[in-house]
């Protein structure tokens, strides 16, 4: 079997929520390379548009979102190949579980697991129709390494994601339709290294010395150093493609060895 990676999304339609900056846009700019016609969801228009993406401003958290958007591709490509679902969203208060109110955990869930459910609830029927489709569900190691201070909601809605995801693949893999999961550790996005500005300012130290307290309290990461958006995009842009046919039902780890375990 011979592949053309240059143009090996060739009449793909590919969908990347939260895809106007981050790891999202990454992954959105990796497609539109392989040669897949590209839409973006956010809340807002990206701040650099690119004239090559197609953009469809939603709030996913909320039902109506996740309609508008199923119906407005749906009504104007006619279906969906690829589906992203990189959209999350952590702002856990500190004060470990007695802070977290109950607007708290279901704001989480809506977010981070309800989100990625229901567009899969309305993309599915089509990609089965079709006979095929490929579904990624982008989780994080904070699933298997909750920081209860920090991170208590948000790594148990993506915990339910990649068991979801999983029992999902089993369902729709003889069907003809891929799941996956990518779990990513920390990504050194534009907002992570401004976090790192604002942290060296606080403390009065450099941003490597920031960076450095990230990863002690991460428990370290044996790289030395966060992800790159694009080392993402890539895992995805290789998972989306005809190269990887036979994967699904699988969680892949991208974290430069902070779990530390098998």
């Amino acid at each position: 079997m011979e592949f053309n990676f240059e143009n090996e999304l060739k009449d793909k339609i590919a969908l990347v929520t939260g895809g106007s900056k981050g790891a999202g846009k990454a992954i959105a700019d990796r497609l539109l390379k392989a040669g897949a016609t590209v839409i973006i969801t956010a809340r807002n228009k990206p701040e650099e548009e690119n004239e090559n993406t197609h953009f469809i401003a939603a709030d996913l958290s909320k039902p109506e979102g996740t309609q508008k958007v199923v119906d407005e591709i749906l009504q104007k490509f006619g279906r969906l190949d690829i589906l992203i679902n990189n959209l999350c969203g952590s702002e856990t208060p500190g004060g470990g579980f007695a802070v977290l109110s109950d607007e708290d955990w279901e704001s989480s869930f809506q977010t981070n697991l309800l989100a990625p459910v229901r567009l899969d609830r309305g993309f599915l029927p089509g990609m089965i129709s079709q006979g095929n489709g490929v579904i990624i569900h982008i989780a994080s190691i904070q699933a298997k390494l909750p920081l209860y201070d920090s991170t208590l909601l948000y790594a148990a809605a993506k915990a339910a994601l990649v068991n979801y995801s999983k029992s999902l693949s089993n369902e729709v893999a003889p069907k003809g339709v891929r799941v996956l999961t990518v779990s990513p550790g920390w990504i050194m996005t534009i907002a992570s290294a401004r976090m790192m500005e604002r942290i060296a300012e606080s403390s009065g130290g450099s941003v490597e010395q920031a960076a450095s307290g990230v990863m002690d309290a991460l428990g370290g990461i044996p790289f030395g150093r966060a992800a790159w958006p694009q080392e993402v995009a890539e895992l995805v842009g290789f998972l989306v493609s005809p190269r990887a046919a036979y994967l699904t039902g699988t969680e892949y780890v991208i974290d430069g060895g902070t779990i530390p375990t098998l």
